[in-house]
């Protein structure tokens, strides 16, 4: 038991550091090209933090272990924004600018009733299903770089420029392989032995990828959150989440049901019914609906909800362990 432990360690160590290596090469290169800031911070590092998720959710996925790439995507939705994003609003509310939020809250409401619709209607996420999903993926970048391109970011100082485009081109491309091996290794490290303690405590392999595996592969955007409070731009890091989160549904699931199709957890049940129906889901409908709804109706956030969110991230993992 100790050794699947270490292991299962051993693959979120190398997930966070891969997956930071990997944001750091991309920018670097993005940079040596001239793409302008705001562009990485939307594309390259939104996607760099769900890779931890992707690769996870298509290992879990291809070894038969569909519940872990299921749970994996809803549960690092709710993590990212019980957990996360609140302890970000929770220390430091304030401001959001709701312009720059529509386009991916929408896009993710969107995917959360499709994926939420084949969840209560079949049960089964077919080949179609992934598809759609990652064709929404496609759709949303396109918008985004159109976006940013009609409504361009206000030009950064030509000094500042200067000293954070001075990365190599040898080391941004060094950094890009070594951290997508990394990604690759720990994912690979990180469903072995969850699968494995799973077994060994007699828990539903939903339930590990829906509490352990979802935070460990969050932890990204949790450095994400806390670099962002300490420089003091904490609505950075709620852009950051809620791009996170329609990734894990349009990419991550999306990715994992094309390689793989697989059905709902039929493993833990609250009155005869999968927990996911009646939990899972809802719970992540709800998070996603407190976080984001006042940011965009009132242009602001409030500790109110930050707390609220950790009360509910508390909850859900305790009613988890309790099934």
């Amino acid at each position: 038991m100790l050794v699947p432990v270490l292991l299962f360690i051993l693959g979120l160590v190398c997930l966070i550091k891969g997956g930071d290596w990997f944001v750091d090469g991309a920018i670097g290169l993005a940079r040596r090209f001239h793409v302008p800031e705001i562009l990485i911070g939307a594309t390259v590092v939104s996607i760099g933090t769900t890779l931890p998720e992707v690769m996870v959710s298509a290992a879990g996925a291809l070894e038969g272990h569909g519940q872990i790439a299921y749970g994996n995507a809803i549960g690092s939705v709710i993590c990212n924004t019980a957990l996360i994003s609140a302890l970000t609003i929770a220390v430091r509310p304030g401001k959001t600018d709701s312009r720059s939020l529509r386009l991916p809250v929408i896009f993710f409401f969107i995917a959360a009733f499709i994926f939420a619709g084949v969840a209560y209607t079949t049960g089964q996420f077919t080949r179609p299903v992934g598809l759609i999903l990652l064709s929404m993926f496609v759709v949303y970048m396109v918008l985004s770089v159109y976006s940013l391109k009609k409504n361009p970011a206000p030009a950064e100082p030509a000094e500042a420029e200067e000293t954070e485009a001075e990365m190599p081109l040898g080391k941004s491309i060094i950094l890009l392989v070594i951290g997508a091996a990394l990604i690759a290794v720990g994912a690979r490290l990180l469903v072995d032995n969850g699968t494995l303690i799973a077994e060994a405590l007699g828990v539903p392999e939903s339930v590990i990828a829906l509490t352990f595996v979802a935070l460990g592969t969050s932890l990204p955007e949790l450095v994400t959150a806390i670099t962002s409070l300490a420089k003091g731009h904490g609505s950075l890091s709620l852009g950051n989440v809620i791009g996170a989160n329609l990734f894990n549904l349009v990419l991550v699931s999306g990715l994992s049901i094309t390689l793989n199709p697989f059905g709902i957890p039929d493993g833990s049940k609250i009155g005869g019914v999968s927990a996911s129906l009646v939990l899972d889901i809802p719970v992540m409908f709800f998070v996603m609906a407190l976080m984001t709804l006042p940011a965009l109706f009132k242009g602001r956030l409030y500790r109110a909800q930050g707390i609220i969110l950790l009360l509910v991230y508390a909850a859900f993992c305790i009613t988890q362990f309790a099934m």
